[in-house]
Order: C-alpha cells, then structure tokens, then sequence
C-alpha cells in the first residue's frame, strides 16, 4: 500500500487511521448492502450481525514487536494486515462461503489471503473463515488501496471464540493443559452443534419447496380429531390424555 509523503510521523500515523476507519465504514456500507439485496431476493439474511473496530495502538505495537519489526507507520501499513477489522457472524456454516463468495465478487475488492479455519481448525478447536482484502479509499487527489481483515463464523463459533479469549487472557495466553483439552472438547461440540443445525435447517428449506408437509399435518389434525369424536380421548405415548 503506497502512502504520500507526510511532514511528520504524527501526521502521518493520523492519515494511516483515517484510511483504516474509512475503510471500515465502506465495507460495512457495502456488507449492508449485499444484506438487504439478499433478503429481497431470498426472504432470508445469512448475516445475523456484524462488527467492525480498529486495532488499538499497544495491539499494534506487540505485533510489530512479534514480527521484530521497528514500530513506524510504514511498518504497520505493510505487516500488520488486522489493524481494521470487521467480524461478520451468521446463523449456518454454510452461510460463510455465502458471504466470502458474494465479497470475493466485488469488482473493488481485491483478496491478497485467505485462511480456512472451518476445514482446517487450529489446534486448539479455534474455527473461523478469514480474509485479507484491500479496499479502495479515494481521497482528494489520489486513490488508496486499504487493507481490512474480515472474520466470518456462526453464532456457535463466536460464542467458544469470545470465551476461549477469555480464558487465555486469565493464564496469560498459559492455560493449563487440562483446560486446554476441555475447550478443544467444547469446540467439537460447537463443530457437532453448526452441522446438526444447518442439516436441520435444509430439511426445513426442503420442506419450504414443497408445501405438502401442510397437507400432512392437517391430515393429521383430522384423524386426531375423528379418533376424539370416536372414542372421547386420545393417549401420548406416556397413556396421557392429551385430547378430550
């Protein structure tokens, strides 16, 4: 990313966050925008909510110190890919592909990385679809590409993640092992829970094509209510009455 030449380092880091907080609302006008276009079409949002921030300058500096980078502006610009981010949660795991793929379609919108952490989780359970891409900021005299890191996960995947941090924070990024191998327990049931979910959900969507489930049940309702008219009561399978 190819930034002016500026007087001085203070100007210049406030130019920096200027892109970065640009970027953000750019990329969240256009996320709102694929939003509503979605649920116009299919009836359905696959984006539950989002989130964007900027990262704060102590972050910032421990990752360039982790990189053994000299802490500069340019420096920042150039290795640190997750100084803006936006974290984009959705219902079903299968909605994230959605997304990236209607991102990955923007004419303005180049992908430098992408990292899949849904087919290949991390060691620790940690699961999440992420994506480097730049963005267009076009100021008054020039036009330039800005870098935005993108987390997409479902509500299940979000909730493990936010805890996981959590704890780590407690032990200083040291959990001990037994707390380790309970969170990788729960991030497996968090991986059982989204498949479980989203195969219910396309038995409902199948359901939706084809309105003949609707006609079963009132099938039903009507030898519930002969059976009533018949014999007076009907039994569960606990020999409750549940109809009289």
């Amino acid at each position: 990313m190819e930034l002016p030449v500026y007087f001085d380092e203070e100007t210049e880091w406030g130019k920096a966050m200027l892109l970065y907080s640009s970027a953000l609302k750019e990329f969240n006008t256009k996320l709102e925008i694929l939003s509503n276009e979605f649920k116009l079409a299919f009836k359905y949002n696959p984006i539950e909510h989002m989130s964007s921030r900027i990262k704060s300058p102590e972050s910032i500096a421990r990752k360039i110190r982790h990189k053994d980078k000299e802490l500069t502006v340019e420096n920042v610009i150039k290795y640190v890919n997750d100084v803006a981010g936006i974290r984009i949660i959705c219902s079903f795991s299968s909605d994230i592909y959605r997304i990236a793929d209607m991102i990955k379609k923007q004419s303005d919108v180049q992908v430098l990385k992408v990292k899949d952490y849904i087919i290949k989780p991390k060691p620790n359970g940690y699961m999440s679809y992420h994506m480097i891409v730049t963005v267009p900021i076009f100021l008054s005299n020039n036009v330039i590409p800005t870098k935005v890191e993108i987390q997409i996960r479902t509500i299940a995947m979000d909730f493990w993640a936010s805890l996981e941090h959590k704890i780590y924070y407690k032990f200083e990024g040291s959990a001990p092992s037994r707390i380790r191998t309970e969170l990788k327990q729960c991030a497996d049931i968090v991986n059982f829970l989204d498949q479980k979910m989203m195969s219910i959900n396309e038995e409902v969507q199948k359901y939706n094509k084809d309105d003949s489930w609707q006609h079963k049940e009132n099938q039903y309702e009507t030898f519930d209510a002969g059976i009533a008219e018949a014999y007076g009561h009907i039994f569960n399978d606990n020999d409750e009455i549940i109809l009289e």
